[in-house]
């Protein structure tokens, strides 16, 4: 009879090896996982760049994969009408003027007469601009860009701020232009949504960059951010002023209206879309700021504030019956016009948005236009408005691709959609409209330097508003 003892023993080994290797893996496993859940719940090294990894790997995913269509980016709009250029002019009603506008299929800005004709336009990609000291090493491609805001200095030339979808930071930078398109000077901060423009040529701007610091008992504030700042640029782009928004917030008395920031905003707790100078003719009237200090509109924490530029501190906030404002402008009577994205539930077949002025002493509503059932209003972002001097507004409805002036009983007076349309690629036999993110009714001494200039369409299209 074979001897089977030393089978059995070598038998039993190896099974005992199994079982111990065995062991061994879940062994390591759970003491990985419950080290990783431990690394992950209490927050400690390297969690964060752990997470600065994954999302910086999903974000590089997402601008490959989702950003390749530029009818896809959120600078276009399902078109509402097949109407184009002006359908509205009551000639003694509305302000005469030029009126000068950007789009979102491009980095151009556009000047019409009061009948839709072009007067003149100007278009610069950032391409033209961009070098080694931009913070945006491998920008956007130019399609996948426009200018957001585009206003006329004094001297009549041009200052424009790019954005570009698909990327973060998204505001890519500043340019003065000529009026043949050729730049005078370039800021390649990242500059976004607005500026305004000194008397004495100095422009106050936003910009934006990650910050990685904490805040004393300020939780939500986690790093990284996408952090605000306002700056001072000299008449020749030169950066003389930088003041940090958050911090200004944080060291005033209104630090506690951080918690009022909704779940989708805390890595973009401000999202600052306006910043206005207050200069001595607003000033005179204005009770909560005064010349030098800005205004600015903190989107979604639904605040409106005053910056002390040179004690870089928040002197003043206040929320209201607003939702996503945008643009609130100080009026020479003291009141604040802005546009209230979002806010208007009483009658949603009119749209959700509206303009309102505000008397900012008792958030008091003096004065409001809204849309109704036959003329819808409706812009969820983005939108301006302007105060003109003969009492009317002039309204960006930027999702719709419309402006339109209206006189203080709401009579809409002058209407004018974008005239470019192209095909929508998700609906077959629908049209999108681009964006138009800003607008401004130009009727002094600017407007005369280009009076002169013969329109170069009589319909209110051009080649030009092609994208190149």
């Amino acid at each position: 009879m074979p001897d089977t003892g030393q089978y059995e023993e070598s038998n039993t080994t190896n099974t005992g090896d199994r079982l111990f290797l065995t062991a061994s893996v879940i062994g390591i496993a759970a003491i990985s996982f419950g080290l990783g859940a431990f690394v992950v719940l209490a927050e400690v090294p390297p969690y964060q760049s752990l997470k600065n990894a994954w999302r910086a790997g999903t974000a590089l995913w997402e601008q490959r994969t989702k950003y390749t269509d530029v009818e896809r980016l959120d600078f276009w709009s399902p078109a509402r009408t097949d109407q184009t250029g002006v359908t509205i002019h009551d000639q003694d009603k509305a302000q005469d003027g030029l009126t000068l506008y950007s789009s979102g299929d491009g980095p151009h800005a556009v000047l019409i007469d009061m009948d839709g004709n072009i007067v003149h336009e100007w278009r610069m990609p950032f391409s033209a601009i961009h070098d080694e000291t931009s913070p945006i090493p491998n920008p956007q491609k130019d399609e996948f860009m426009h200018w957001h805001t585009a206003k006329m200095a004094p001297d009549g030339n041009l200052i424009v701020q790019y954005t570009a979808a698909g990327d973060t930071p998204y505001g890519y930078g500043m340019a003065k232009i000529d009026r043949n398109s050729k730049p005078i000077w370039k800021y390649l901060g990242t500059a976004h949504h607005d500026f305004s423009i000194a008397d004495d040529g100095r422009v106050y701007a936003l910009t934006q960059e990650f910050r990685f610091n904490t805040y004393p008992n300020r939780k939500q504030l986690r790093p990284p951010r996408l952090d605000d700042f306002a700056v001072i640029l000299s008449p020749d782009g030169k950066e003389i002023k930088r003041v940090s928004i958050l911090d200004a917030l944080i060291k005033s008395n209104y630090a506690n209206m951080v918690d009022f920031a909704p779940y989708f905003a805390n890595e973009d707790i401000l999202h600052t879309n306006t910043i206005q100078l207050i200069d001595d003719k607003t000033a005179a009237n204005f009770a909560y700021g005064k010349a030098g200090d800005v205004v600015l509109s903190f989107r979604d924490l639904g605040i409106i504030a005053v910056l002390d530029m040179d004690a870089e501190k928040i002197t003043w906030a206040t929320r209201g019956p607003w939702l996503g404002q945008h643009d609130p402008d100080v009026l020479p009577n003291g009141e604040i016009l802005l546009f209230d994205n979002q806010g208007q539930f009483a009658d949603p077949d009119a749209g959700f948005s509206r303009i309102l002025q505000i008397d900012p002493q008792t958030n008091a509503i003096t004065w409001q236009y809204k849309g109704n059932a036959d003329q819808k209003f409706d812009s969820n972002i983005r939108a301006d408005q302007q105060r003109l001097a003969n009492g009317n507004t002039l309204i960006t409805e930027s999702s719709g691709g419309r402006l339109l002036e209206v006189t203080d009983s709401g009579e809409i007076v002058w209407e004018f959609h974008n005239p470019i349309r192209r095909d929508d690629p998700d609906n077959p036999g629908k049209k999108l409209v681009p964006v138009v993110s800003q607008a401004e009714r130009i009727s002094d001494a600017r407007a005369d330097l280009f009076r002169t200039t013969a329109p170069a369409s009589n319909t209110g299209t051009s080649n030009a508003g092609e994208a190149q």
